[in-house]
Parts: structure tokens; sequence; C-alpha cells
């Protein structure tokens, strides 16, 4: 028997679509003005606005910005550093998770208390940059990885998914002979996909759109992320207000700008659109860990 939906409910179901409608376009408008302004003369992006004249665009931000070898350089540093960050800071959430998850640890609520700690109190950036310099980790992959790699947020995340792992195939495997350790790796990780993909994948992207570490830790300009790279070239083709007389020059420099700022956004946004996909069917299922059943 089909239940007719009422006037409320059709009501509601309208209201809905309107807000979504109105969520995918805040979402997708702005994109799609990025994208096409990457491709437009800034000249024409500056005086008329948007332009879907072919003869206005053109491809000289990706030139300019793809012409640098920095740039080239900065892109495998943040592949590096994001790939290398994502797979320390999964390992040790879902380590750590998993042992506060076993009831048999002894002292586990003392270790859960601790780390919560963390999330409330830190020792700031001075006590963390002096410890980096004495740890000899500046100018080291490594301050870029180890600083951040225990998330005590992911672990928490790690936790919750671990204790919803049925219970008897630990005790099967147990009968069977299998110590802690091949339980680990030959049952618990294999159903562990979810959560291993949504953690990498916020590591990922939280190391990829990163540049403050790099800009405290790392002096040589070879070993930094494109994140900073980009940074400093939108800055060198800025001037403040006074320190160029020449109008021509302040308006040269201008549209310089514009034509760097929309294509360095596109090319450091357009490895996590091409990722996403490949994590989507594991997202769902991550994010919805420790949610109500």
């Amino acid at each position: 028997m089909t239940i007719k939906p009422t006037g409320l409910d059709r009501l509601i179901l309208a209201l809905n679509a309107i807000f979504l409608t109105c969520a995918v376009l805040v979402v997708v408008v702005p994109l799609i003005y990025i994208v096409i302004a990457s491709f437009m003369d800034p000249t024409v992006l500056l005086n008329q606005g948007l332009s879907f004249n072919v003869s206005d665009w053109s491809l000289d931000g990706y030139q300019m910005i793809l012409s640098n070898p920095a740039m080239i350089r900065g892109f495998a540093n943040a592949v590096l550093y994001s790939v290398s960050f994502a797979f320390v800071t999964v390992a040790v959430s879902i380590c750590a998770g998993y042992a506060l998850s076993e009831e048999r640890l002894a002292g586990r609520g003392f270790f859960m208390v601790l780390f919560i700690i963390t999330m409330f109190f830190g020792g700031g950036l001075i006590p963390t940059y002096l410890l980096v310099r004495n740890l000899g980790m500046l100018d080291t992959i490594w301050a870029i990885i180890i600083p951040g790699a225990v998330n005590v947020w992911n672990i928490i995340l790690s936790r919750t998914f671990f204790k919803g792992v049925p219970r008897e195939l630990k005790e099967a495997a147990n009968v069977d002979g299998a110590s802690d350790m091949k339980i680990f790796f030959q049952i618990v990780i294999p159903l562990s996909k979810p959560i291993i993909f949504v953690l990498a994948l916020y590591a990922f992207v939280g190391q990829w759109n990163s540049y403050f570490d790099a800009m405290i830790y790392l002096d040589n300009p070879n070993l930094h992320p494109l994140q900073l790279v980009l940074r400093s070239i939108l800055i060198q083709n800025q001037a403040a207000p006074g320190m160029i007389s020449d109008q021509l020059a302040m308006a040269e420099l201008k549209r310089l700008s514009e034509m760097i700022k929309y294509s360095a956004i596109v090319i450091s946004s357009l490895p996590l659109i091409i990722m996403y996909p490949f994590f989507q069917k594991y997202f769902e299922k991550g994010v919805m860990v420790g949610s109500l059943k």
C-alpha cells in the first residue's frame, strides 16, 4: 500500500530541495568562476568580468606557473610530504586506536586521558620550534611529518571503529592459535579499509593545504612545498601602494598577479579533485564512525 504524501510532506520536500540547491550553488558557482577566470586574459577579467568568448581566453597564467622550476619542485615536495605524513599519521592512529579499543590493555583509561589533555593544552609555537630545533629536524622532511603525526581525534575515530569489529572473529583466531599481531594485520586491517582511507584523505588534504609549518621549519627553498611556493610567487607579484610610482608598471604588476592567482588555485586544487572519487566509496562509511545506529 502506497502512502500518499500530505501537503506538509510536500512542503518539507520542496524546502529541502531549495536548501540543497542553494548549498550546491554556493559551492559550485565559485568553483566555476575560478576555473573560467584562470583561462581568461586578466585585463578582460578586471574590466568586463567573466567572458565566454574564446578570443578573451589565455593560457599565459598556466604557462608562467608551470615554466617556473620552483613550481615543479614544490609540487614534488608537496606530494612527498603529504603522502609521507598520511602514511605515518594513519599508522600511528590505527595502532594506537586498536590498542585502546582492547579491554585487556592495562591503564587504557589513563592513556586516553593523557591523549585527550593534549587536545586542550599545547606547548605553543615557540616551545615546539625549540624542540624541533634541538632534535635536529630543522630543514628536513621530519620537521613537517613528526610534529603533527599524532592526531588525537584520529585515534579516537580509530578506537571507535575497532570497537565495532566483531569480537567473535578475534576469538576464533585466538582459538586457531593466531597471535595478536597476526589478528591485527590479517583480520582487523583488511576490515578497516573505510577508516584507513578516510584518515588518509584527511591527513593528505590537511598537509597538502598547509604552508605554515614549512614556512617556520624550512629555510631551504629547495624543500618548500607547493603551497609555500605559490605564496611566494603571489607575494612577489604584489606591491604595496607607493612602492611603484609608474602607473603602467603598477597596472602590469596587478595584471600578472590576477593571472597567476586563479591559475595557482586550480593547479593546487587539481590533485585533491582527482583523488576524491577514488576514496568516495569508503568516505561515507568512515565519516559515520561513532554515529548512532
